[in-house]
């Protein structure tokens, strides 16, 4: 039973005073200043010079892609995505709604139409059995969301999208250095997107990456990234000028991004191993409320890895998380429930349908809330959030 109705406790007046626990605080690795001071040396401030390069290699080697292209954002790179799709209007594209609006809004910005799915009540993937009653000969792609850094079932996904031609592009902003059946993340579809914003694993303030896993689609990638022209041919001396070719953005990530993240890329292991050791003292010091039936801890597969991104509660009612966020928010410690479903957004119901009901995704977002955790946090932090959430559930 939860305490929603008790007043502030002498237990929360004393906690009041702690030390603020914050939902996110961005790293900084080491190196991040010296080698934006090397950038600027170098004099080439604007994107794909050497930094670009080395991020870019790194990432094909690390994780075992054909071509990375790093870009502004992940925004950029789902963008890049649905032109290379050829998604126009008319088209549609099948998604999880429980997702951040980038993943809708990069082909709804290209005419087509969304299709939301229901999401697994384990993962809170999409739901690969749930996709195929989706598709139409209006679609176009299928976009698997990799929520928390677990893979979704990309192997069903992947036969479904051979049957009936179609793309896969992998949503996985949050799935940088996770693993599905030993392969990384955004390496499986045809198309991956990764993000380094200053709430993921990895970051450079702003920032992502598109993975290219067909080589069809790498020179018109280039070409889409450089707004529509073929200015990296002119680079590589492969055109003695260059030209507007196809349509396109400006979505290259300038070097001062890229010489930040380089340094993050760098200490990658070392961050991932710390995430996973706090996702698993939480787990550890909250199993016994989830054996108890007071909430629910995240599920991983046994066929993937995850890394350490969010620790998140499901617990009872929208009601319960309400309070449990006061609760927490009284004693200091800042937790957050997270999205709001597309479907049920005014945009979302004007640019998208679902694909029958969606009772997993509802009943999801309105219980979830995802507790305090980065690179710094410390133990005793941890045991504070562990201990108030005991607290609040008597």
């Amino acid at each position: 039973m939860t305490n929603e109705g008790a007043g502030v406790s002498g237990e929360a007046r004393s906690a009041e005073s702690a030390e603020r626990i914050p939902f996110n605080q961005p790293f900084i690795a080491g190196n991040e200043l010296a080698y934006i001071s090397e950038a600027v040396a170098a004099g080439n401030l604007s994107g794909d010079g050497e930094f670009t390069r080395r991020c870019c290699e790194w990432m094909e080697k690390r994780f075992g892609t054909h071509k990375v292209l790093l870009t502004h954002s992940c925004t950029a790179a789902l963008e890049i995505s649905s032109i290379l799709a050829n998604v126009g209007p008319g088209d549609e594209v099948i998604m999880p709604s429980y997702t951040f609006v980038s993943t809708a809004n990069a082909f709804v910005l290209r005419g087509a139409r969304v299709r939301f799915v229901d999401i697994r009540e384990d993962t809170l993937n999409i739901d690969e059995t749930l996709i195929e009653e989706a598709v139409t000969p209006k679609t176009k792609a299928i976009v698997p969301v990799h929520y928390a850094g677990v893979g979704a079932d990309l192997d069903a996904i992947m036969e479904i999208a051979q049957r009936h031609n179609l793309l896969v592009i992998e949503d996985a902003a949050q799935g940088v250095c996770a693993d599905y059946k030993g392969k990384s993340l955004g390496t499986v579809g045809h198309l991956g997107t990764f993000s380094f914003h200053e709430t993921k694993n990895l970051i450079s303030g702003e920032g992502g990456a598109l993975l290219i896993n067909d080589q069809e689609f790498v020179e018109r990638a280039e070409i889409v990234r450089e707004k529509g022209t073929n200015r990296s041919k002119f680079f590589r001396g492969q055109v003695d000028k260059y030209t507007w070719v196809d349509v396109g953005s400006s979505y290259l990530a300038s070097e001062l991004v890229a010489a930040f993240l380089f340094a993050q890329l760098e200490e990658s292991e070392r961050i991932g191993d710390a995430r996973r050791a706090i996702f698993q003292y939480y787990a550890e010091g909250l199993r016994p409320l989830q054996e108890r039936g007071l909430l629910r801890l995240p599920v991983t597969p046994d066929n993937c890895k995850h890394n350490g991104h969010m620790f998140y509660l499901l617990v009872e009612s929208e009601t319960a998380r309400d309070a449990l966020i006061s609760h927490l928010a009284q004693r200091n410690i800042q937790a957050v429930f997270h999205y709001v479903p597309l479907h049920s957004s005014p945009m979302g119901r004007e640019a998208g349908t679902t694909s029958g009901d969606l009772p997993i995704t509802d009943a999801t977002a309105s219980r979830l809330i995802r507790l305090p955790c980065y690179f710094k946090l410390k133990r005793q932090d941890q045991d504070r959030v562990i201990e108030a959430i005991q607290s609040f559930f008597g």
